[in-house]
């Protein structure tokens, strides 16, 4: 069993159960690079205000440097130390740097706590994390306004309740999924902004002994502010369920896109046709052609909802200042990141994939009386109270059902038997194309608008892009 770093209170060994079960290195070993920035901004503190020599701070520097460079190519030293018991990730870098320098190395931790380093090394962590899910969000935006542009063509039913309701372009159904996901790029922003506030300095809870100035290692590790107050700085994990949170809500989208393709490919619909690439067969029928990916993201965003009430639920009554309980955030985290980016990452491939059967579409739009509508509003043109139309095109909707048509199919004389103001004109008004048009609103669906609507996303993904 490894040496613990604060082995000097305690006259027996742990018990190997409990020694299996406090120690985190088995995960927080994705923390090492955060760990060793952050010792090394830290070195560079301590040796301004005398805990270091320039002799001593240049050994420590080199070793960390030494032990980054090692462990970037080869686990090896990271695979033994957790075979070993070594306790954390923090235990892992001070015993590999002493093992280096001897005694030198042990200094590094003077006034400094797992507490306050955990806490620095998990921000510095989210950020970069939050960049990298950022940049896959973007990445299936350029996916989902590619295919838009490829196919304003495509004319579908828009759904509501699962009811054919009224024709949309497909080109808007995909500019919907990429407004769903600039919120979420929006969100994971903000929660970005949050956790760029540097805890290191804090000490255990109340503080640095040796007064280490702070906004220099905020300096050095490109933090934008300094936390406040010690208490809060070494126990807040805020950030983190505003990263569980904000990916839950990513997540729920992407649930949400994977259910409405996976009943458009399905023999149903038959309005899409995912790639080989991204779909499986079965294991019993030969016929099966199974959109598994898509129902492994609509299944997976169950287990980001789990996350975020798993951490919710530890923090929802700890004292203030740090517990041991906050260990748990760590795979909470990590596991949602993994899922997240993953996530992301196939949804792309499945949008990609996409073969469109734009005549079964166009015919589903078509039918079901969605321009029903457009004939309330044409009567509302000819001087008709919209309650009064309203009713009188429902009329009209039951005497298709009897004659088996569609509205535009039913001749003039019999439109006329339920509002006179209906002329020959009405035809025009009812085509799919004259449907589509009208909703000639800013956001609606009309090519015009949604032609507009890709320059401008494809404009915002630049800029977002180069920022």
């Amino acid at each position: 069993m490894s040496k613990q770093l604060w082995g000097g209170r305690f006259s027996s060994q742990k018990n190997q159960a409990f020694a299996s079960f406090n120690q985190s290195l088995s995960f927080d070993f994705r923390l090492l690079s955060q760990d060793l920035e952050g010792s090394m901004a830290y070195a560079k503190a301590l040796h301004k205000v005398g805990g270091l020599s320039e002799s001593e701070l240049t050994q420590i520097l080199e070793a960390l440097s030494e032990l980054e460079e090692t462990t970037s190519t080869d686990q090896t030293l990271l695979t033994a130390a957790i075979e070993e018991g070594t306790e954390d990730v923090h235990s892992f870098v001070e015993t590999e740097l002493v093992k280096k320098i001897g005694d030198v190395g042990k200094k590094l931790h003077t006034a400094r706590s797992r507490n306050d380093q955990v806490a620095t090394d998990m921000r510095m962590w989210v950020r970069q994390a939050i960049s990298a899910i950022c940049d896959e969000i973007l990445e299936l935006q350029k996916t989902l306004v590619n295919n838009a542009k490829l196919n304003q063509d495509a004319v579908l039913p828009g759904y509501t309740h699962l009811q054919r309701a009224q024709p949309v372009l497909w080109s808007h159904l995909m500019l919907c999924y990429a407004d769903m996901l600039s919120r979420d790029y929006d969100r994971f922003k903000d929660v970005q902004r949050r956790a760029d506030v540097l805890p290191l300095g804090s000490g255990a809870l109340s503080g640095n002994s040796w007064n280490v100035d702070r906004d220099f290692l905020a300096k050095e590790l490109n933090f934008s502010a300094v936390s406040t107050n010690s208490l809060d700085a070494t126990s807040d994990r805020d950030y983190i369920v505003e990263f569980i949170s904000a990916a839950s809500l990513t997540m729920a989208h992407m649930s949400r896109i994977a259910e409405d393709l996976i009943i458009y490919s399905s023999s149903e619909f038959k309005f899409v046709t995912m790639g080989d690439d991204v779909a499986t067969g079965s294991s019993l029928m030969p016929q099966k052609k199974n959109p598994d990916a898509l129902e492994l993201i609509r299944g997976k965003t169950g287990r980001t909802f789990g996350s975020l009430i798993q951490l919710l639920t530890v923090i929802k009554a700890l004292p203030t200042c740090y517990n041991k309980d906050l260990q748990e955030d760590k795979e909470a985290l990590f596991d949602t990141f993994d899922t997240l980016s993953a996530s992301l990452q196939v949804m792309k491939s499945v949008i990609a994939s996409l073969e469109l059967n734009k005549d079964k579409m166009l015919d589903a739009a078509s039918k079901g009386y969605q321009n029903a509508t457009e004939l309330a509003d044409y009567l509302v043109k000819k001087g008709v109270a919209f309650r009064d139309a309203h009713h009188a095109v429902g009329r009209l909707v039951l005497t298709a059902i009897s004659c088996e048509c569609e509205l535009q199919e039913l001749p003039l004389e019999k439109l006329q038997t339920e509002c006179e103001a209906i002329e020959a004109d009405v035809y025009k008004s009812l085509s799919l194309d004259a449907t589509i048009a009208s909703k000639a609103s800013f956001g609606g669906t009309s090519p015009v608008r949604v032609a507009e609507a890709i320059q401008n996303f494809e404009a915002k993904i630049t800029d977002l892009s180069h920022t």
